[in-house]
């Protein structure tokens, strides 16, 4: 589970439990910080969190071990905003592609919450 805490009124802290995948990780933010991306490495899936709607926006299936450490953005050139994960022990790394509001992404809709590429590294690891 993922509990969303609210620190808006820090005497009156509002927390959501959102349901998940398995051995969740580590994760960091996609580039418009809407989203936080967080690893369930045991269970081979990143769960992206809607901080705006406190909801559960996609479990994403991946390589096997994603293990981010924060992950990373930038915007591919065929598949606009993604955020990426390295895998332990695994000699790739997993391109997912993620939604922005702004209109010029817009194209990239049907590829958001889908692993886009993998690109293989060199050798095995992440860590």
């Amino acid at each position: 589970q993922i509990m969303l805490v609210d620190y808006t009124d820090i005497k009156n802290l509002k927390t959501t439990t959102i349901e998940s995948a398995k051995f969740l990780h580590d994760g960091g933010w996609d580039m418009s910080k809407r989203y936080f991306m967080v690893a369930a490495n045991a269970s081979n899936k990143v769960a992206a969190v809607d901080t705006k709607t406190g909801k559960l926006a996609a479990l994403v299936d991946t390589a096997k071990i994603p293990h981010p450490g924060r992950g990373v953005n930038f915007i591919h050139p065929q598949y606009g905003p993604v955020w990426a994960t390295g895998h332990l022990g695994d000699a790739v790394v997993s391109l997912i592609s993620t939604p922005s509001e702004e209109a010029k992404y817009a194209k990239y809709k049907d590829n958001n919450w889908k692993v886009v590429q993998e690109l293989k590294m060199p050798g095995a690891g992440n860590l």
